[in-house]
């Protein structure tokens, strides 16, 4: 049974699942989806077009599919879709796409803590976490697993592989490949989130040959493109290392060094 506060306001479009509650002062605007089991905290507002999936928590406070800060944005049919299981912190910021990507999206179980900002039309993959005050401009894409430490700002456009970590304060503003740990200004390689692969079932083996080609694309006298070819050429075609190269050959930004 949904436990919804009389102070709530809730648009009669919006379609508000089982065991979902929500608390005083918030509100629900047109078209939104609640599915079940979310619990939605006071003064928050959901904006017209999200849907939240099930289970999602949202705390005191936070904005999630308002419209975005983009002065290219005219009104469009836009929306911001949230991944079962999230939870997003207190007065963090998500705004709903425009008409580059139309849909923000956050994926399954992520952890959005207090203050994050998360524009329009980024994509966020699962299991994510943004610390405080994480800022993300427009059209950002990270994958799954990675971490991004408290009030680390991150330039539009850019793509973050999966289990990257990057470290607290530290600005991004070219693409962080996947794998690794990324700290010092400007941003650069500083060897794989050992920790991270070791807890998500990394094994030794898949983590020297990881950590070979990056020795290979950082610390060799080759360039990225020459470093590329010899992993290419010489390594096993695991899984990881096609990941790898294929996020190289799509950036856009270039790599951090």
């Amino acid at each position: 049974m949904s436990e919804i506060h009389p102070t709530a306001i809730i648009h009669e479009t919006a379609r508000i699942g089982k065991d979902v509650s929500i608390g005083p002062f918030s509100i629900i605007q047109e078209n939104a989806v609640i599915e079940d089991g979310c619990a939605i905290h006071a003064n928050v507002l959901i904006g017209k077009n999200t849907t939240l999936h099930k289970n999602c928590q949202v705390f005191h406070g936070a904005v999630v599919g308002e419209i975005p800060q983009d002065l290219k944005y005219h009104n469009e049919e836009s929306y911001t879709e949230i991944g079962e299981g999230t939870t997003i912190r207190e007065f963090v910021t998500i705004h709903r796409g425009t008409e580059d990507r139309i849909t923000t999206v956050v994926g399954r179980h992520c952890l959005v803590m207090a203050y994050a900002h998360i524009a329009h039309d980024c994509r966020i993959g699962n299991k994510v976490i943004l610390a405080n005050a994480v800022n993300l401009a427009g059209h950002v894409t990270i994958e799954d697993y990675a971490s991004l430490g408290g009030l680390v700002p991150v330039h539009q456009f850019v793509n973050i592989g999966a289990y990257a970590y990057i470290g607290g304060g530290f600005r991004v503003s070219k693409d962080v490949p996947p794998y690794i740990l990324a700290s010092s200004q400007p941003l650069s390689f500083g060897g794989l989130n050992v920790v991270g692969l070791r807890r998500h079932g990394f094994s030794s083996e898949t983590r020297q040959q990881i950590k070979r080609a990056y020795k290979l694309i950082f610390r060799s006298q080759f360039n990225t493109s020459q470093a590329i070819e010899k992993i290419q050429s010489e390594f096993e075609p695991s899984e990881e290392i096609k990941h790898i190269i294929e996020f190289i050959e799509k950036s856009d930004r270039g790599i951090i060094g």
